[in-house]
């Protein structure tokens, strides 16, 4: 065996150790890819079955080869996507649109669309529930969630929320969980029950956002506008603590093996929490992205994450309707970075 082989293998167990017991290890951009195209972009949903990343993309879902960036497909057809759910046990995908308050299905293995259902104004964050075989709609200018039988694709009910929503994980116990952006809480929904079951301020964070879970040790990871992350425990209902993020997060991601919780900054950094004990948590590192890589997607087997962006341009003039215009984008600036420990 050669010197040079020998760091290697020591390296690789090195990093392979770091995952297994739990320590964390560091994070960097491996890889950036330009995926081109037009239109804002919302939710980055990772495949975990066929190994795709859905990225949602104002009037359309892109489908992307993570690893080449690779275009697969597209789901067409929306107006102002925002988020993916996939229900393998039916073979069904589901896409929000929130402009006109409605949710594409389309079939997982062709991508073609199989129809459409109403669900409310603003349909934005989505899930499926494996308790309770149910897709579960976030509609943050309603303040409701839709609920859709993931065979038929029809609406069979819908949950009062009293508060505008963000993104909702599901515990796979038949709870489910959601950031009450506007009331700095999140609440509880009993998944079969349709119903919000409770609901707990997690202040002094405001404006929360990305949302993650550690099923294991039932805590929550809530990404909060004012640059704090809000870690909860489900099963008392309360908060526990809060440690730094970056500026600008709008997704959470949690992994299971390595015990880290992410969130992902539109100010460009990808801030890394490690879960100590399910009582102790601190901030490993705020890894470099690029500005505006605020949203991302988690592959829990390979530990990689995958974030998107693109170069911003001046912001149009402002309107009455919008006195804060969002920056233009540059044509075909639109990229993927993949991240790894």
């Amino acid at each position: 065996m050669n010197k040079l082989y020998r760091i290697l293998s020591c390296s690789a167990l090195l990093l392979c150790g770091a995952v297994l017991s739990g320590t964390a290890p560091f994070y960097r951009v491996v890889k950036t890819i330009t995926l081109g195209g037009e239109g804002r972009w919302d939710y980055v949903a990772f495949d975990a079955l066929g190994h795709r990343l859905f990225i949602a993309r104002e009037t359309r879902i892109m489908v992307v080869d993570p690893d080449t960036g690779k275009m697969i497909g597209e789901i067409p057809g929306l107006n102002g996507a925002h988020g993916v759910a996939l229900a393998y046990e039916t073979g069904h995908g589901f896409a929000t649109s929130g402009r006109d308050g409605s949710v594409t299905m389309f079939d997982l293995k062709t991508l073609k669309m199989l129809g459409k259902t109403p669900a409310a104004q603003d349909a934005d964050a989505i899930l499926y529930d494996p308790a309770s075989k149910r897709i579960f709609t976030f509609n943050a200018d309603s303040h409701s969630s839709t609920v859709i039988d993931p065979a038929s694709g029809k609406q069979i009910g819908t949950i009062d929320l009293g508060a505008g929503p963000e993104f909702a994980v599901t515990a796979g116990d038949g709870k489910l969980y959601v950031n009450l952006e506007d009331k700095g809480a999140v609440a509880e929904i009993d998944a079969a029950a349709m119903r919000v079951t409770r609901q707990w301020s997690i202040a002094p964070c405001e404006s929360p956002t990305g949302l993650a879970v550690d099923r294991a040790h039932h805590r929550l990871f809530s990404g909060c506008g004012n640059k704090v992350m809000a870690i909860s425990d489900a099963t008392a209902g309360k908060l526990m603590t809060t440690v730094p993020i970056g500026e600008g997060v709008d997704a959470c991601a949690f992994d299971p093996d390595a015990q880290l919780a992410f969130a992902s900054n539109g100010d460009g950094t990808l801030t890394v929490v490690h879960e100590d004990t399910p009582a102790k948590f601190h901030v490993v590192a705020n890894v470099s992205t690029r500005q505006g890589a605020r949203t991302m997607a988690l592959d829990e087997k390979t530990h990689r994450v995958y974030t998107v962006t693109a170069d911003f341009g001046p912001p149009p003039a402002p309107t009455a309707d919008h006195p804060h215009p969002w920056p233009s984008i540059v044509p075909g600036t639109f990229t993927m970075l993949v991240l790894e420990p």
